[in-house]
């Protein structure tokens, strides 16, 4: 499974409810503190619920809300690419859309409600709710036995739960009354349907941009330790080392006990003080292994090298584990977020980093979700993979995808302007050039005659008449030139959005051409 989209209401900054849309990448762009890692979190306490990086607080609920009495976040996941077949109370397959557990676009959506640590869960449904048979998932195998007899159905197999709520619903196929309900999924009696549905949910990875980077994190000192002490809750391994420990143990009864016996001949009394103490029950496996490490050749420990190597080593031991993880669980996908990879990495090592990751997106129940403020990240993206964050008059933080782009290629001048209004020379530079490698600039000097400028050329002495963009490029190409008047800002937001405009227009009319 994949998310498709989160909603998030009432948590930190966002009051009101939002909905982000997710790809096999997305990246969420926008200002500090506007909410970017929020989402990340968010969805890092949907999945793990306190067992991640992050745990849900009563400080997390949005202050404007709780000031209205409202005490609970909401957070939504969608998932697409649905299992064909589940097992979720009996070892009889069954799937989703039978059991009336997709929602009207035939997602699963599910929702956990916060008011503690551990949540209230419900999935979002297009489910029956004829009062006759709108809670056989709540109900046990004896009393859906006993709606079919009392309702006079047959059925083959009364032992499979799943089994007797398909037949008693085609009794009421044409009476199901099918509405878009939330079924409280956590009730006692449906607990073990989500135990079981819970198996097929992605697993989530988050590593956090302000996780600790010093010499006291276990993590830092070296992951080979936490590594260990992963590796040490293996049943098989414990019952391995438990089995040594009690071989030691006998090993050293009997050299206790042959040494007492001696102890006896000389001195009974003092012998008969005396008893061996061997437990082994306080071992700590992990003192074994504390010297593993990754170093250098040098021999320098990783958490005596710089930031950058040591955070680089931690992002790669991150998405190994969580790759491992993957592997060796019933999940059926996993899901990468990670907060500003680029962080004391110089750009060749984030270009080889996104596109590592850009990789790992493209395969099977992967996705990966990163935020960034690296120009370098954002060049190596496609606009689809691109969620901006702004916020609206009100002050509430939207997410958006990028609109409709002038430029062919992903460009941080472009996608600042869009997110951000800001008007730049360097924008203004790549649309110029746009217009001039595209041959659109005659077409474009035609459209936009006036207002004429005069602009004097150094190189060969003579004034020329010029149009407000070609005057501001000029300029911004010869600064050496100081013989005409400076363009103000707002002649520079002025051109620029006349040459988006433009380009937007003709790309417009190419694509209906293409379309007729």
């Amino acid at each position: 499974m994949k998310i498709k989209s989160v909603k998030i209401k009432n948590f930190r900054g966002y009051r009101d409810e939002i909905c982000v849309d997710f790809d096999n990448l997305t990246v969420l762009i926008g200002k500090n503190d506007i909410g970017k890692s929020t989402i990340l979190e968010a969805l890092d306490i949907f999945f793990n619920e306190g067992s991640g990086a992050v745990k849900w607080d009563k400080d997390d609920l949005n202050v404007q809300s709780t000031e209205k009495g409202e005490n609970e976040t909401i957070i939504s996941v969608c998932f697409i690419e649905l299992p064909a077949n589940i097992i979720i109370d009996s070892t009889v397959q069954t799937d989703l859309g039978s059991e009336y557990m997709i929602n009207t676009d035939k997602n699963l959506e599910v929702i956990k409600k916060f008011k503690t640590q551990k949540p209230a869960i419900f999935i979002k449904a297009l489910h029956p709710t004829n009062p006759e048979c709108s809670d056989l998932l709540l109900k046990k195998n004896a009393d859906l036995k006993n709606v079919a007899n009392k309702l006079g159905i047959e059925c083959e197999n009364l032992r499979t739960n799943s089994t007797i709520r398909k037949v008693i619903w085609e009794h009421f196929n044409s009476d199901l009354n099918l509405k878009e309900v939330e079924i409280d999924i956590a009730k006692e009696d449906a607990k073990k349907i989500w135990e079981n549905l819970s198996s097929y949910i992605p697993q989530y990875s988050l590593f956090q941009a302000d996780r600790r980077n010093s010499d006291d994190d276990s993590e830092v000192q070296d992951p080979l330790k936490m590594a260990v002490k992963e590796i040490l809750t293996d049943q098989e391994i414990k019952d391995k080392l438990n089995s040594v420990a009690n071989t030691v143990k006998e090993r050293l009864q009997e050299v206790a006990d042959r040494t007492l016996k001696k102890l006896k001949e000389m001195d009974s009394g003092i012998a008969s003080t005396l008893n061996p103490v061997i437990s082994t029950d306080k071992l700590k496996w992990s003192d074994v292994f504390k010297n593993v490490s990754i170093s250098g050749d040098e021999e320098i420990p990783i958490n005596k090298r710089g930031s950058g190597v040591k955070r680089l080593v931690l992002l790669n031991f991150f998405r190994a584990e969580a790759e491992r993880r993957a592997e060796e669980s019933r999940h059926t996908g996993i899901i990468y977020a990670i907060e500003e990879p680029e962080t004391s990495q110089h750009n060749n090592h984030q270009r080889m980093l996104i596109g590592a990751l850009k990789e790992l997106s493209a395969q099977p129940q992967t996705q990966i979700l990163l935020t960034t403020h690296s120009a370098v990240l954002v060049k190596e993206l496609d606009y689809n993979n691109i969620r901006l964050l702004n916020k609206n008059n009100l002050g509430e933080t939207k997410v958006t995808k990028v609109e409709q782009s002038a430029l062919e290629y992903s460009s941080l001048n472009e996608v600042n302007y869009l997110a951000y209004e800001e008007i730049t020379e360097e924008y203004h530079n790549e649309l110029y050039g746009y217009l001039e490698g595209s041959k659109l600039l005659y077409a474009y000097k035609n459209a936009h005659p006036n207002p004429k400028l005069k602009y004097f050329n150094t190189n060969n002495n003579k004034t020329y008449d010029s149009i407000l963009s070609r005057y501001v490029r000029d300029q911004i190409h010869h600064p050496e030139n100081q013989k005409n008047a400076r363009f103000s800002q707002e002649q520079l937001k002025q051109s620029t959005i006349m040459m988006r405009n433009f380009i937007i227009n003709v790309k417009n009319k190419k694509s209906k051409l293409t379309s007729n």
